[in-house]
C-alpha cells in the first residue's frame, strides 16, 4: 500500500505565503500521480492540482487559487509540495494530499485510492 504524511499547515495572515509537504511511502506500482484537494466547512471537495510523478508538468483545477498555488514534486525525496501564495480567507479549509493510478485523465477523485490526514490551513487577520 501506499502511505501519506502531511505537513505545513498552520495559522497566516491574508497575503501571507505557506508550503505543504506530503511524504510519500510505497510502491511505485500503486501511484503514479499525487492531487491536492481541499474541504472548507459548508462546502464541496474541490480539486486544486495534481502532477503525474514521473511529469513535471502541474495540472491546475478550476479554483481560485489557481494563478497562486504551485504543485510540485521532488522524486529524490518521495515528497509532493504544494506552494501556496497570497492566501485568501476563502483558502481556509483543510487540505489533503492523494496519491493513486491515474489514467489520461489526472484530476477523477476516485482514482486517488491513497489519501493524507489533512492539513489546516487557517488564513485570518
Amino acid at each position: 500500500q501506499v502511505q501519506l504524511v502531511e505537513s505545513g499547515g498552520g495559522l497566516v495572515q491574508p497575503g501571507g505565503s505557506l508550503r505543504l509537504s506530503c511524504l510519500v511511502s510505497g510502491s511505485r506500482l500503486n501511484f503514479n500521480a499525487m492531487a491536492w484537494y481541499r474541504l472548507a466547512p459548508g462546502k464541496a471537495r474541490e480539486f486544486v492540482a495534481a502532477i503525474r510523478w514521473s511529469s513535471d508538468s502541474p495540472f491546475y483545477g478550476d479554483s481560485a487559487a489557481k494563478g497562486r498555488f504551485t504543485i510540485a514534486r521532488d522524486t529524490t525525496k518521495n515528497t509532493g509540495y504544494l506552494q501556496m501564495n497570497m492566501l485568501q480567507p476563502e483558502d481556509t479549509a483543510v487540505y489533503y494530499c492523494a496519491a493513486g493510478l491515474v489514467g489520461d485523465q489526472i484530476a477523477i477523485a476516485a482514482d486517488y485510492r491513497y489519501w493524507g490526514q489533512g492539513t489546516q490551513v487557517t488564513v485570518s487577520s
